[in-house]
């Protein structure tokens, strides 16, 4: 009954399939909580979200041990499909149940909010995943703070990095990079160079997403001398420039036609290395690219990364620009 019920579901037969789910749920047969996510992910998908509720009260109903993690599926699936209301509620019962709400599910429930809400129902939702006394882990922290970057507040998502705890570890570098992102953004030179020397004293070691917000900050905002100081100190803790890194040198100098310049920047690299990008894709966000590194991703959809170099890169784009501009590059 239960392959029945299943093959019914995954074809769309939903009418046979509930038939066989009430058989069985008034059977002397005890669903498994396998069966039950199928029934419960495909109602979802398929918007069924009264269907979902009703599942969840059937089987509370009938007292089965394992009701805490049908819950916690049903959380899931609402949340998923935006239906805030529909997770909040279901969230009261199961806490109002005198169930456990684990730590998987509280940080589900806030990433749900920051994906779906408003900021006000995110702060909310963070709030009580706080009074419950469990840690925020990385996926609500990053789901948050896109929420934060995607509506510009970025003094507000200082305030929950800080509120968080800069010197949390297991998440690396996460919430010292989005905090100095939060600098850069508005351009707060003195507060990102701060900022970066409190990371450091700190004992945390700056990684590529690091060097690469503040080296898009100091491209942007024309200081050259802070960029060669930058790549220096790359140099100095071993981290390997990528795309973005060379995006910001060629930028800064063509913008600002000093490409008779590059090679006093470029020659500190190895430019022979194959192309990459390292980067968290979140500074994207609220840094954008580059005209080079736009412009690098139109010519490496036409051949693979690892068969081009920084090199041939630069040497592609300075011609066009050449072509384009008709102004002479000493390169």
């Amino acid at each position: 009954m239960t392959a029945l019920m299943l093959n019914y579901l995954n074809n769309g037969f939903l009418t046979e399939a509930k038939s066989i789910w009430d058989t069985i749920l008034n059977s002397s047969h005890t669903p498994s909580v396998y069966l039950i996510t199928e029934l419960i992910n495909v109602y979802g998908r398929m918007k069924h979200f009264n269907e979902v509720t009703e599942i969840v009260q059937q089987i509370t109903s009938r007292g089965f041990d394992f009701s805490p993690q049908i819950y916690k599926v049903a959380i899931c699936c609402l949340g998923k499909e935006g239906q805030l209301d529909l997770m909040e509620k279901t969230l009261r019962e199961m806490v109002s149940k005198g169930f456990m709400v684990d730590s998987e599910t509280w940080n589900s429930y806030v990433v749900y909010y920051s994906c779906f809400g408003s900021l006000k129902e995110m702060e909310a939702a963070y709030c009580c995943l706080k009074k419950s006394r469990i840690l925020i882990e990385e996926e609500a922290i990053r789901a948050m703070s896109f929420s934060y970057l995607k509506a510009r507040k970025f003094y507000r998502l200082g305030e929950y990095l800080k509120d968080i705890g800069l010197g949390r570890r297991n998440v690396g570098n996460l919430l010292w990079n989005l905090l100095l992102l939060s600098y850069a953004a508005n351009f707060k030179m003195k507060s990102l160079q701060r900022e970066f020397l409190n990371m450091i004293g700190s004992g945390f070691y700056p990684d590529i997403t690091t060097f690469n917000i503040r080296a898009l900050a100091f491209s942007k905002m024309g200081l050259f001398w802070d960029l060669h100081l930058s790549i220096d100190h790359m140099k100095h803790e071993g981290v390997v420039p990528d795309l973005v890194t060379y995006g910001c040198i060629i930028d800064a100098y063509l913008d600002r036609r000093m490409g008779r310049n590059l090679d006093f920047c470029l020659g500190k690299m190895n430019t022979k290395d194959s192309v990459q990008v390292r980067m968290d894709s979140y500074v994207f966000e609220v840094m954008g690219m580059g005209d080079f590194h736009s412009t690098a991703e139109l010519f490496l959809e036409f051949r693979k990364w690892n068969d081009w170099s920084y090199e041939d890169l630069v040497s592609v784009y300075l011609k066009k620009k050449y072509r384009s501009n008709q102004i002479f590059w000493n390169y």
